[in-house]
């Protein structure tokens, strides 16, 4: 899959949102800030990546990239508070 610049450029706005969302939503994972936009971005690219391969659609436009890149997110979130140590949602 080729990405252009300009969806790299919005993979990493929407990340930021998605983000700052999935650090409201996923509480304690002890991350801060920072740590929960860098997951953002990650989560967005997982997002990116996976949902169109597995046939998922809620939409197009920037509400549908940032409810994808949420989603996206919060999965990343609790997988890496999963793999560090706390073992439960």
């Amino acid at each position: 899959m080729h990405l252009s610049n300009e969806s790299l450029l919005v993979i990493v706005f929407v990340g930021i949102v998605a983000g700052w969302l999935a650090g409201l939503i996923v509480r304690g994972t002890g991350f801060g800030l920072i740590g929960d936009l860098i997951i953002g971005v990650g989560g967005a690219l997982l997002a990116s990546l996976l949902f169109p391969r597995l046939g998922l659609q809620l939409g197009s436009g920037l509400v549908s990239a940032i409810i994808y890149s949420a989603i996206g997110a919060v999965l990343l979130l609790l997988i890496v508070r999963l793999i560090r140590g706390r073992g439960r949602f």
